[in-house]
């Protein structure tokens, strides 16, 4: 028969104190990692924008918040009819009026191409532009005689008539933008892939 030893009650808080301190520490741990893994996904992978203008209507209405990859941009190409997301550049304030950091807009011009308008057709490289996306006419202000610089994009949002694009402020620099929108998060009802 074996005989148990009669416990020390000093030991008993002790253990408890550093069993605490561990839990505490390994949750800390916890934490700090999902916040710099959410961090890093934030900086280079993904990131959520809020639509606070009407000028991607139908496609994307006043509140709508998007998904949009950083990667696809970084590492894939970018192509007519994309919907990107990018830093406003320094005119949007003296010719829109608007104090933003960031933009979202529809490519409709790639770099080397040459851009005009005739009534409400938008031309690219002398062909007609087709657009099958929704989008609000009549074009409002003409496009003019523009050719796309390399490494260079030119930006409308679908609600043409009323939108300050790079009809407006010219075109985007490639290193402007910040990704792609991709998917529509909110709300829910319009939930869904662009």
């Amino acid at each position: 028969m074996t005989l148990l030893e009669p416990l020390d009650v000093d030991e008993v808080p002790v253990k408890k104190t550093r069993s605490r301190s561990r839990s505490l520490i390994e949750w800390l741990v916890v934490v700090a990692i999902a916040v710099l893994v959410s961090l890093l996904i934030r900086t280079y992978v993904f990131q959520t924008f809020f639509i606070p203008s009407g000028s991607m209507e139908p496609t994307l209405q006043v509140g709508d918040r998007i998904l949009v990859s950083k990667l696809s941009v970084e590492l894939g190409s970018i192509h007519r009819g994309d919907i990107l997301v990018f830093k406003a550049p320094a005119a949007v304030l003296n010719q829109c009026g608007d104090d933003v950091s960031d933009l979202v807009k529809r490519v409709i011009g790639l770099p080397g191409d040459h851009l005009t308008s005739v009534g409400n057709v938008i031309k690219v490289n002398g062909v007609a532009l087709k657009q099958p996306w929704t989008h609000d006419e009549p074009l409002g202000r003409p496009i003019g005689n523009v050719t796309v610089p390399k490494n260079e994009y030119f930006m409308m949002g679908d609600n043409e008539p009323a939108s300050c694009d790079s009809r407006y402020w010219g075109d985007v620099p490639r290193s402007s933008i910040i990704g792609k929108a991709f998917l529509r998060i909110w709300p829910i009802g319009r939930f869904g892939f662009l």
